[in-house]
């Protein structure tokens, strides 16, 4: 007889802390429905137990919280024509949304690799941690996607124009840089996360926090501001290549990063988080994203990106259009779908 498989997700009560541990190491906890599912029904549990405390979220092994969302299976879909991932995104995007705004404080242990879908389940948390094993990013734009699960809205509201440098080079970010860049909050090093777990058993998020956290190395993009806010201040991508290429050196490699991404998605990225700024909630940004993420299903760049970082892995994508100046207008990506995803309720709620 087979054994039966291990939950996706660990959900248990440790003091007064409600544990939800995500548990597929395998695939660096690569996120499904059916673990966006299982960590709603945890919250839900948590939030009704007074004995409950603070939620704590983390990933099983030592090499990611997780990895970001199952884009194979995603991709699989899209081939097929299978709307399947739109109701991903709804849950997904929905989950995100409540982890913003629960009622308890939520504590993401963010040690290894925090990418895509991973960003969505910690960087929206009331208390953020990394440590030296963290690698944050949203790497969509290499997949020709765009960021999501509120990535507009942390990475629009960055300081000067980080958010944007890091979204359009899908640069990978340290404990750090991951503070810096609005991602995460805290600096708890490894050896001191059992310390972490055994704290809040009984003491206050803040407290637990507090009293394990440490000041983490320097952030290597502080050293970058003055080029970064002032390339990516333009309105297009073509300028901001433009200026890249014009600072020369750590700069030039910035504009070659995002010439070798998804031209299409690069336009998309860029004005989402032009607009992500004026908008008013992270709701908002989710319905944005929402529309853009399944306008994108139905655009040959992003099973084209699938194709050659995850299934056939040769990394040199052929992107249609392949060129930034040859990109059309990108309205089609933010107009009103039949389809919408509507959060009015849930923001009514905070």
């Amino acid at each position: 007889m087979t054994a039966p498989a291990d939950p996706a997700v660990l959900a248990t009560v440790d003091g007064q802390a409600g544990r939800i541990t995500l548990n597929r190491p395998d695939t660096l906890n690569a996120l499904t429905l059916e673990m966006v599912q299982l960590i709603d029904a945890a919250l839900d549990r948590f939030e009704r137990d007074d004995d409950v405390v603070t939620v704590v979220i983390d990933g099983a092994g030592e090499r990611a919280l997780c990895a970001g969302g199952d884009i194979r299976s995603i991709y699989e879909a899209a081939l097929a024509g299978d709307p399947s991932p739109r109701t991903f995104w709804d849950k997904e995007y929905r989950l995100d949304a409540r982890i913003a705004r629960f009622s308890k404080p939520i504590v993401v242990v963010m040690d290894g690799i925090v990418m895509g879908g991973g960003v969505g389940i910690s960087a929206h948390a009331s208390h953020r941690v990394v440590t030296e094993r963290s690698v944050v990013a949203m790497p969509e734009v290499g997949i020709g996607f765009a960021p999501d699960v509120g990535g507009t809205w942390l990475l629009s509201r960055a300081t000067g124009q980080l958010g944007t440098h890091v979204a359009l080079t899908t640069e990978r970010l340290g404990a750090a840089d991951a503070i810096a860049c609005g991602l995460a909050d805290h600096f708890v090093s490894v050896e001191n996360l059992p310390a972490l777990f055994v704290a809040l058993r009984s003491a206050e998020a803040d407290h637990a926090v507090a009293t394990t956290a440490s000041d983490p190395p320097s952030a290597r993009l502080a050293d970058s501001r003055q080029w970064i806010d002032r390339c990516y201040s333009a309105d297009s991508a073509e300028e901001i290549v433009a200026r890249l290429r014009a600072s020369g050196d750590e700069a030039s490699k910035a504009a070659d990063e995002i010439v070798s991404k998804s031209p299409t998605a690069i336009k998309v990225a860029l004005r989402a988080l032009q607009q992500a700024r004026g908008l008013p909630s992270l709701e908002r940004c989710l319905e944005m994203e929402y529309r853009i993420s399944t306008t994108f299903l139905d655009t040959p760049d992003f099973v084209e990106g699938v194709r050659a970082a995850v299934i056939d892995k040769d990394r040199s994508p052929r992107w249609n259009p392949s060129r930034l100046e040859e990109v059309g207008d990108v309205d089609r990506f933010f107009a009103p779908r039949f389809d919408d995803l509507h959060l009015a309720t849930m923001e009514s709620a905070r």
